[in-house]
Parts: C-alpha cells; sequence; structure tokens
C-alpha cells in the first residue's frame, strides 16, 4: 500500500489485515480520488473508520487542509501515528481512538463541519447507515459536502439510504466492492 498523488506520493504505508480493518485496493483508492480530485483543495475531511489512515493520508498529500482519522482499534491507532509520521502529514491530523459514535458527539459539541466524510466500517457490520444518520442529525456535513461509503453490500446500503434526507450522487463498482457518493439534499 502506498500514497498514489500528492506531496507523500509514492510513500509506502504499513497497514494490518484483519477481520476488524482492511485496506482499500489501490485501485479502488486510484479511482476514488481520480473522482474527486478537483474537490479536495483546502478541505477538512473525516475517515471515520480509518484503519491504517491511508485514505486520510491521501487526502492529505493532495491539499485536503485537515484530517480528523477515528479508529477504535489500537493496533490500527499505532498504525495511524506511524504512517502520519511517515508521510510527515500529523501536523494536518488529528487522530481519534474513539468509537465513531463518540468521536461524531465530540465533533458537535466541537462545532466541527465536514467537506468530505469517508465511510469504509468493517463490512460485515452495519454502521454506514447509522453513522450517516448521526452525521445528518448532529449537522456535521457542510451544505455541499460529500460522504463517500466504501460497501461490499450495495443493494443494503442503498436500501436503507432512501430512507433519509439525502441524495444519491454517484455509485461505482469495482468486483465486489462499491463506493457510494451521497450528499444532502438540495
Amino acid at each position: 500500500m502506498r500514497v498514489i498523488s500528492g506531496i507523500a506520493r509514492g510513500t509506502k504505508l504499513n497497514s494490518i489485515e484483519s477481520l476488524s480493518t482492511r485496506p482499500t485496493l489501490d485501485r479502488v483508492k486510484e479511482s476514488l480520488f481520480n473522482i474527486i480530485q478537483n474537490k479536495i483543495e483546502d478541505t477538512i475531511i473525516l475517515d471515520l473508520f480509518s484503519g491504517s489512515g491511508a485514505i486520510a493520508i491521501e487526502f492529505l498529500s493532495r491539499g485536503a487542509k485537515k484530517a480528523y482519522l477515528c479508529e477504535n482499534n489500537h493496533v490500527a491507532i499505532k498504525m495511524i501515528y506511524a504512517n502520519l509520521d511517515k508521510t510527515r502529514l500529523t501536523e494536518k491530523s488529528i487522530v481519534m481512538s474513539k468509537d465513531y459514535r463518540k468521536a461524531l458527539e465530540s465533533f458537535k459539541q466541537e462545532n466541527i463541519q465536514f467537506d468530505i466524510i469517508f465511510l469504509d466500517p468493517p463490512y460485515q457490520a452495519d454502521y454506514a447507515i447509522d453513522a450517516i444518520k448521526r452525521i445528518l442529525s448532529l449537522d456535521l456535513l457542510k451544505d455541499e459536502g460529500t460522504i463517500i461509503i466504501e460497501t461490499d453490500d450495495e443493494k443494503r446500503e442503498l436500501l436503507e439510504l432512501e430512507n433519509l434526507n439525502i441524495q444519491i450522487d454517484d455509485i461505482r463498482r469495482y468486483g465486489r466492492v462499491s463506493l457510494l457518493f451521497v450528499s444532502n439534499k438540495k
């Protein structure tokens, strides 16, 4: 796993593969950033289920102003710090070792809103929709913001998203993985 583009381009990142964390495939990551490359500069992003931190690091490498990385796996937290140090992006990052629900509450208390929120929860867990409901109810997404969901169960996610006050802007499929791009209803 490596940083694809930007100031940390080519840096190899440490990763751990387990049932609770799984790195986004390079081809999925590359496609994701090709799709949103013009929306990254000077943004505040949230990588809610960060794993190794690779997605947030890619955002920072490509010009995001600040990244919040949330992860509750202690081994992954150590990996995030190591990867941020390796890429020299620590100063633009805030790492939170918290359950996603507590992290979202703390963002509300601090009046933080995000331009881009990336959700890649463990596939067998049903956290993405709950996270989106909380993000919307806590008003954590800026008006023109985007939520990106990485999932292996597109049908389930789309069915659940129909009941929320959001719009689906794009769907991209890469083998068994899908990226869903959603935003506030206009």
